[in-house]
């Protein structure tokens, strides 16, 4: 069954243009807030990050520190929390014996990804090199709810091809919001050379299963290779072979520097038919080179078997589809496929696709998200993944694109207008939430997003440090929804305040910072 959309959906720049000699970006990440749906982030190489408070229509772009390097990744904890994980390259900022991608870095924002903390330090164990690097985090309701899940490949030496010289994926996990984080331990069974190509074993995306199960596949030597943890990731157990990647993972793509069809894997958490069905998507050359397509398996018993896999791009042609990202809708189970795709160009021209399933991975319809073809040029590093987030029929699409060598980043929100429901009622939020405002300082105004489940009395209220209200901001009756308010403190003196919800019963505070 398949998905639909009203409309072409906008392509909206997410990057400004590069001024200075920053690094064009690429290597996109997107994720939504669980809390505030409203407040998405984005994330590119090398050290960007991108915030929206309207639901990705407008972007404000942040740069990390120096030292933050590439392959960045993006996940949103149950509270509202946002991670950013990075390889390092902290020698080129002179830390003592610092090499590069020698650890993986993790930074924290509350306040959805427009000031962060100080990274911490993930996987250092010289001389190793530790790369590919991705987050996720269990938003359900197991004993495991809110822990920060990280899996990458390491590395003897990068590159290496000195017999012995060997990879593996290595997992580590934060129960205490990215604070500390468990040694790491290794998932693959078989190791892979360092060559860092089809038999390096690469491409570990972590998914949560409904009851906090924690999903992890790559692709190596043995094609694409799966394991699952049932202890939140302190055990692991033995791999289990999903499919063959013919041709592997490290494809060729005529325009594209480098091009890898890695595997992704996503998990059904919603209340869907198919909830607990585990995914698994990835492109190869099965049909010839020059003939790559983008295809799916999927799992109904944990990942113990796999049912045949279907093709995810409807057309039949001969054309390349290649850098396929997956997504599971949390609160629908509809699943997203963002890939590029060349049916309708000639040469080298590429736009971009979103296939989308309401049933399960059973059957797929696509469509063009990208208004305009761009033609990618081999000499410039194009990145090695796209991105894409849903939640609740609302679904971004985040990709790279190439104009004259010139390298930004794009996204397209739409509604999926049919979606499929668990037993939450689309546009309405499951429980009651008071979010961070942001910016957080700011100066004069700042926002806050806030949620009701039900219609009801609400009441949002200002408070300095004596207790005192200095602005109400909402006092009444409301439906059920999502909802922002405007907190302008021109007329006050710098210092902290207290914003307050309260709601049939529930109440929620934060503090904000106001600088003059």
């Amino acid at each position: 069954m398949a998905g639909s959309v009203d409309a072409q959906p906008l392509n909206i720049r997410v990057s400004p243009p590069i001024t200075g000699d920053f690094y064009p970006p690429e290597e996109v990440s997107i994720a939504i807030n669980p809390v505030n749906p409203l407040n998405i982030a984005a994330s590119a190489n090398v050290r960007y990050a991108y915030a929206s408070a309207d639901g990705g229509l407008t972007w404000t772009e942040k740069l990390l520190p120096p030292g933050t390097w590439g392959d960045p990744s993006l996940t949103f904890d149950g509270e509202g929390n946002l991670y950013y994980c990075h390889l390092s390259n902290y020698s080129m900022i002179g830390v003592p014996g610092a090499k590069f991608i020698d650890r993986l870095g993790v930074h924290r924002s509350s306040d959805g990804g427009y000031t962060w903390r100080d990274s911490v330090i993930v996987g250092y164990n010289p001389p190793r090199q530790q790369d590919k690097d991705y987050l996720a985090a269990d938003l359900t309701k197991s004993p495991y709810r809110n822990n920060i899940y990280l899996a990458w490949t390491q590395f003897d030496l990068l590159a290496s091809r000195v017999p012995g010289d060997s990879s593996r994926i290595l997992f580590s996990r934060s129960t205490d919001g990215g604070t500390t984080w468990m040694a790491p331990v290794r998932v693959s069974e078989r190791a892979g050379d360092c060559v860092d190509s089809s038999n390096t074993v690469e491409g570990a995306v972590p998914a949560v299963g409904p009851n906090g199960e924690v999903y992890l596949s790559w692709g190596g030597p043995l094609g694409i290779m799966f394991s699952k943890s049932t202890d939140g990731g302190v055990t692991w157990g033995r791999n289990v072979f999903v499919d063959s990647l013919p041709g592997g993972w490290d494809q060729h793509v005529s325009g594209i520097y480098r091009c890898n069809g890695m595997p992704v894997t996503g998990c059904d958490i919603s209340n869907s038919p198919d909830r607990g069905t585990v995914y698994v998507c990835w492109s190869d050359i099965r049909f010839g080179r020059g003939n790559t397509g983008i295809f799916l398996r999927r799992s109904t018993d944990g990942g113990a078997t796999w049912q045949a896999a279907e093709q995810v791009n409807t057309d039949r042609t001969d054309r390349e589809h290649f850098f396929p990202w997956l997504t599971v809708d949390p609160l629908t189970g509809g699943i997203y496929v963002i890939y590029y795709d060349r049916r309708g160009t000639d040469g080298d021209g590429t736009d971009v696709y979103v296939a989308h399933s309401s049933d399960g991975g059973r059957t797929f319809a696509d469509f063009k998200v990208s208004t305009t073809s761009f033609t990618p040029d081999p000499t410039v590093f194009f990145g090695d993944y796209t991105g894409i987030a849903a939640r609740d029929g609302r679904v971004y699409p985040i990709w790279m694109r190439m104009d004259a060598k010139v390298l930004s980043i794009w996204a397209a929100p739409y509604t999926d207008s049919t979606g499929r429901g668990g037993n939450q009622e689309p546009g309405v939020p499951s429980a009651f939430a008071l979010s961070q405002n942001y910016p957080n300082p700011f100066n004069p105004s700042t926002t806050i997003s806030y949620q009701t489940p039900r219609p009801g009395d609400v009441r949002l209220a200002v408070y300095d440090l004596l207790g005192r209200e200095v602005a109400r901001l909402f006092d009444g009756p409301r439906s059920a929804g999502f909802y922002q308010a405007t907190f302008n403190a021109s007329h006050l003196s710098s210092g902290i305040y207290f914003c307050r919800l309260a709601a049939a019963g529930f109440s929620a505070q934060r503090a904000m910072i106001f600088l003059k």
